[in-house]
C-alpha cells in the first residue's frame, strides 16, 4: 500500500474533510476512513462490507472483470496446470515458490503430521451416526485446541508455525474420518508413502477387506480441486477467520469458525446446489424445459454452476477443472449415470447457446468440481467438507498474516441503529 498523496473531499453539514487515499499494487484506490468518526462524528454504511477494505494483504488478488485470480502474483491457471497443492500451500504460507529442498522439507513435515491424536477417535463417537459431516468437522477442528496445547500460543512464532502445519496435515484425515463415520465404516489411517490427494482418497474409499489403489487421474483431479479452492481473498469464511483471530483466539478456534461460516449454502454449498439442480432436471430430455425457465425473467429458477458473483467474464479456475472433469468422466464412464449425462449435455448447451454466451453464463468451478466429486462416488454432503479441506491453507495464511500485522486490532463493525430511543421502564401492572 502506497500513499499517492491523493485525497477525497467529504462535505458533512457544511464542513469539509480531507480523507487520505492509498493505491494498492493492483485494484482500485481506497479511501482511508479510519479517523472519520473522530473528525466528523459519522460512520459509513456498507452492509456486507462489499465496498470496504477491512485489511491490507499480499496473498491473493482477484479482478472479476478480467477473470483473474492471482496467488502471490501467480495466475491460478498456471499453478493448477504446472504445480500441485502442497507447493501452492507453501506459496500461500511463505510468499514465494519453494526450492526443491524447501518443498521436500515442507512435504515431509506435512506428511508426518497427518495422524490425529488417538483419543480423538472417541470424540468422533460422540456424534450421531446421521450427523452432517460439516457438523462433525466444525466440532473436531475446534476440539484440536484441547489436544494440541503446545501450538495455541499465538504470540509464539514457532507455535504458530506448528499449528499451521498441523492444520494442513490433519484436515484431510479429519474430513475422511467424518465421511467414514457417517457411512458406518472403520477409520483408515494415513500412509506416509502417498501424496496428499492420494492419501485423502485412500482414507475415504479403502476398506480393511481389500487393497485400494488410487488411480493417478483421480488423484490429479482431486489435487486440482484442492488447488483451485485454496484461497479466494476476503470472502465470508476468510473474513470470519480474521475477525475471530482479531480477538486473540487460538488458531484451531479460528479455523473452526471459518468451517462453520463455509457451511452456509450461500458460500460453500454452491457445488452441492449444482448437483441438486441436476437431480431436479433428472433426464436429458428435460434440459430444454429448464433452459427455457432459466431465460424467463419471471421464473425464479436459476441454473446453478453457471456464471459467478465475482467473475464477470469467465472463472479462471473452470477451464483447468474442465480438463480434469473430462479425464475423470472418460476414465469412469457416464453411460450408467444419468445425472452425469445430464451435466455433460447441459454443459454443451450452455457453451453453444447465444443467450448464455452473451450473458457470460459459462460453467464455473462449482459445476465441474460437483461433477468430479459425484463421479468419484462422494455424496453431496461431502462436497462442502472437501471445500473446507482445500480452503484451510488459505485461512491459515490469512490468519498468520493478520497476527503479524502491527496494525492488527480487534474487529468492531459499527451499525445504523433504527430501534427505539430512550424510554422508561413501566411496571408490569401498568402495561
Amino acid at each position: 500500500m502506497t500513499d499517492n498523496k491523493k485525497t477525497a473531499t467529504l462535505n458533512v453539514d457544511g464542513k469539509t474533510y480531507e480523507l487520505p487515499m492509498f493505491s494498492p499494487t493492483a485494484g482500485p484506490d481506497v479511501i482511508d476512513i479510519r479517523k472519520l468518526y473522530a473528525q466528523a462524528g459519522v460512520f459509513t454504511y456498507d452492509p456486507g462490507f462489499t465496498s470496504t477494505a477491512s485489511c491490507d494483504s499480499t496473498i491473493t488478488f482477484i479482478d472479476g472483470d478480467k477473470g483473474e485470480l492471482l496467488h502471490r502474483g501467480y495466475p491460478i491457471d498456471q499453478l493448477a496446470e504446472k504445480s500441485h497443492y502442497l507447493e501452492v500451500c507453501y506459496l500461500l504460507l511463505y510468499g514465494e515458490l519453494p526450492s526443491a529442498i524447501e518443498l521436500e522439507d515442507f512435504e515431509n513435515r506435512v506428511t508426518r503430521h497427518t495422524m490425529v491424536h488417538e483419543q480423538m477417535m472417541n470424540f468422533f463417537r460422540g456424534f450421531r451416526r446421521d450427523a452432517h459431516p460439516m457438523a462433525i468437522i466444525t466440532g473436531v477442528v475446534g476440539a484440536m485446541s484441547a489436544f494440541y496445547h503446545d501450538s495455541t500460543d499465538i504470540t509464539d512464532e514457532w507455535q504458530r508455525e506448528v499449528a499451521s502445519i498441523r492444520l494442513v496435515a490433519k484436515m484431510p484425515t479429519i474430513v475422511a474420518m467424518a465421511f467414514k463415520y457417517t457411512v458406518g465404516q472403520p477409520f483408515v489411517y494415513p500412509r506416509n508413502d502417498l501424496d496428499y490427494a492420494s492419501n485423502f482418497l485412500r482414507m475415504c474409499f479403502s476398506v480393511p477387506c481389500e487393497e485400494y489403489v488410487v488411480n493417478p487421474i483421480l488423484a490429479r483431479a482431486m489435487d486440482r480441486i484442492f488447488t483451485l479452492h485454496a484461497d479466494h481473498e476476503q470472502n465470508a469464511s476468510t473474513s470470519t477467520v480474521r475477525l475471530a483471530s482479531s480477538s486473540g483466539a487460538n488458531p484451531f478456534a479460528c479455523i473452526a469458525a471459518g468451517v462453520a461460516c463455509l457451511w452456509g449454502p450461500a458460500h460453500g454449498g454452491a457445488n452441492q446446489a449444482c448437483l441438486e439442480m441436476l437431480r431436479e432436471i433428472g433426464t436429458r430430455d428435460r434440459i430444454p424445459e429448464f433452459i427455457a425457465r432459466a431465460k424467463d425473467k419471471s421464473d425464479p429458477f436459476r441454473l446453478m454452476g453457471f456464471g459467478h458473483r465475482v467473475y464477470k467474464n469467465t472463472d479462471p479456475r473452470a477451464k483447468v477443472l474442465k480438463q480434469s472433469a473430462d479425464e475423470v468422466l472418460e476414465l469412469l464412464g457416464v453411460e450408467d449415470n444419468e445425472l452425469l449425462q445430464v451435466a455433460k449435455e447441459l454443459e454443451k448447451v450452455a457453451l453453444s447457446d447465444p443467450y448464455f454466451i452473451e450473458k457470460k453464463l459459462f460453467p464455473n468451478v462449482d459445476f465441474y468440481s460437483g461433477i468430479i466429486l459425484e463421479a468419484m462416488g462422494f455424496p453431496t454432503s461431502m462436497f462442502t467438507p472437501i471445500f473446507a479441506l482445500s480452503r484451510t491453507v488459505g485461512w491459515i495464511s490469512q490468519w498468520k498474516e493478520m497476527i503479524a500485522d502491527p496494525q492488527n486490532k480487534i474487529g468492531r463493525p459499527r451499525q445504523l441503529y433504527l430501534g427505539e430511543t430512550l424510554r422508561d421502564y413501566v411496571d408490569i401492572e401498568n402495561r
